[in-house]
């Protein structure tokens, strides 16, 4: 029997499978709110057969957007948009849940389809103007782009109240899954790695210092967030690096993680322009899986996974508990529902019965003919086939 379709119960709340949808920015709000697009975008997912779907990297406070079109939840007036999104996805099965997170010396920078750097005057003159980035220290991205300041205490403190206060609007918008944002080289991250953070306080310096703000957050969100609802926390397992923070750290992480409420690491990678690792078919996978065994917490694997048998693979040998795919699911929003075909998941004589029934019923009447007509072959003269009036 397949894993992958068999449903995971975290906390108290249950997954009718194993496939996420990863979160992946589409740089389409305004001002931070969910519009018409973002309700369809996600929508398709969730009709696609998805177990959780996971919305895009949402910023925790307007400074903390990655650019002008990222999702925000630092005021109450974004709730609605994203509360008809999380409506719709339980109204068709899936599991609703969002990442929030702080971009810090990544914010303030082009949409990714327009260009993925620093604002410059094209941007401007447009009315996308530049603001000033944070960080753990005073040390650009990269040559050409802003200077961020590093963050005093004050800064720190109000990084710590701005997520909680949009774990809180999450749940008030009807999520069942949050998720903190520590990966590729924003904010939090950037306080977890040596190769950005050159602080000399109780935030910088030691691997205890390094952790200190991101598992406080991870903490005072848990006491928030409902006991009954699970806690992810999207990690780069390594920086990329190998001077940099390694999967060691992150074993060692993910343990204090799981001691303050964390219950899964969703493991991603990079950040930095540098990566020393090998880089095919699910890469990271490896990562997912020695987090699972070392630190005894649940993970989710992504990267390159593109087949309903190696999505299976992963959960069948116990590498993972979910499976994330992001562009994967872009190109196929179905993907679970092919997948069920593909494994011999489908009902054997219903093939659409786990569709919404919207499309199940035509699709399975299409299929009915089809068996009838037997297999397509094109004919030398195709304009035979045409009724004729």
């Amino acid at each position: 029997m397949s894993k992958i379709f068999e449903p995971l119960t975290l906390r108290g709340i249950t997954l009718r499978n194993r496939y996420a949808l990863s979160p992946m920015c589409q740089y389409t709000a305004k001002d931070g709110y969910a519009g018409d697009y973002h309700a369809i975008h996600y929508g398709r997912f969730a009709l696609g057969g998805f177990g959780l779907l996971m919305v895009e990297a949402t910023a925790v406070s307007p400074e903390g957007r990655i650019t002008h079109g990222d999702l925000g939840l630092w005021d109450d007036r974004h709730i609605p948009g994203l509360a008809r999104i999380a409506a719709f996805a339980k109204s068709y099965g899936a599991t609703p849940g969002i990442q929030i997170g702080h971009a810090g010396p990544k914010a303030s920078i082009q949409r990714a389809f327009a260009g993925n750097g620093p604002l410059n005057e094209v941007d401007a003159a447009r009315g996308e103007h530049a603001w000033q980035v944070v960080s753990p220290s005073a040390r650009p991205v990269a040559d050409g782009w802003l200077v961020p300041t590093a963050l005093d205490g004050q800064g720190i403190a109000k990084v710590a109240a701005d997520f909680v206060a949009s774990a809180r609007r999450a749940l008030q918008a009807g999520f069942d899954v949050l998720e903190l944002h520590y990966a590729h080289g924003f904010l939090l991250n950037a306080f977890l790695s040596p190769l950005t953070n050159d602080r000399n306080d109780e935030y910088g310096g030691s691997f205890e210092n390094r952790i200190r703000l991101p598992l406080e957050i991870a903490r005072e969100v848990r006491e928030v967030w409902p006991q009954n609802k699970p806690l992810f926390v999207r990690l780069s397992a390594v920086d990329g690096s190998i001077n940099g923070w390694t999967i060691a750290d992150s074993v060692a992480f993910s343990v204090a993680l799981k001691a303050v409420g964390v219950d899964v690491i969703d493991c991603s990678s990079g950040g930095f322009g540098v990566f020393d690792y090998p880089n095919g078919y699910g890469f990271q996978v490896p990562f997912a899986a020695q987090i699972r065994r070392e630190a005894n917490i649940g993970t989710m694997a992504v990267g390159i996974i593109v087949d309903p048998r190696q999505a299976e693979s992963v959960i069948a040998s116990g590498q993972a508990d979910l499976v994330a795919l992001g562009h994967a699911a872009l190109r196929d929003p179905h993907f679970p529902l092919h997948a069920q075909q593909a494994l011999g998941r489908a009902h054997p004589d219903v093939a659409h019965a786990n569709w919404n029934v919207q499309a199940g019923w035509w699709l399975d009447q299409r299929a009915s003919k089809l068996a009838q007509l037997g297999p397509w072959t094109a004919a030398p003269d195709t304009a035979s086939h045409v009724h004729q009036p």
